[in-house]
């Protein structure tokens, strides 16, 4: 039973750090998306201009990323500093951004701040994803290390 949790948790974790991944070519995406909704918004107010709708979409989509990679950081053991960080992000990307984006209507520092959350939600995603790319370059505990010709 044990070797089959293991396998899952491996699987989680490999399906973790790509989630993190697609998280973070998102999250360039979603730069892209908002500078071409401002340079397209013709005069309108940002709620009501279409050219945001792009933008809007993939930031709900990362959303619902970023809780599915807490379930993943769960369920892969992943530890409690990457499981918080990775909840962080979580609420960063949904809850955080959602209202810096309503207030932002009606105040561009609010607005700004919008911006500035959703840095920080990639630069916390990045952090994740390094570690990540560690957990899976390290061999597995109880694997004998490595010697050369030096050691022997």
């Amino acid at each position: 039973m044990s070797h089959q949790l293991s396998g899952a948790r491996d699987v989680a974790d490999k399906l973790f750090a790509g989630g993190l991944l697609l998280f973070l070519v998102a999250g360039l995406v979603q730069i892209f998306l908002a500078g071409a909704g401002v340079f397209d918004i013709n005069g309108q107010k940002v709620e009501d201009a279409t050219s945001f709708d792009p933008h809007r979409t993939l930031g709900f989509a990362m959303g619902g990323l970023a809780v599915a990679l807490v379930v993943l950081a769960l369920v892969a053991g992943a530890g409690v500093r990457t499981i918080v960080v990775t909840l962080v992000v979580a609420l960063l990307a949904n809850v955080v951004q959602s209202l810096l984006a309503v207030w932002g209507e009606d105040s561009a520092v609010l607005g700004g701040l919008h911006a500035l959350d959703g840095l920080a939600s990639l630069g916390l995603a990045g952090f994740l994803f390094g570690e990540a790319r560690e957990r899976a370059a390290s061999p597995p505990i109880g694997t004998p290390a490595r010697t050369t010709v030096d050691d022997a």
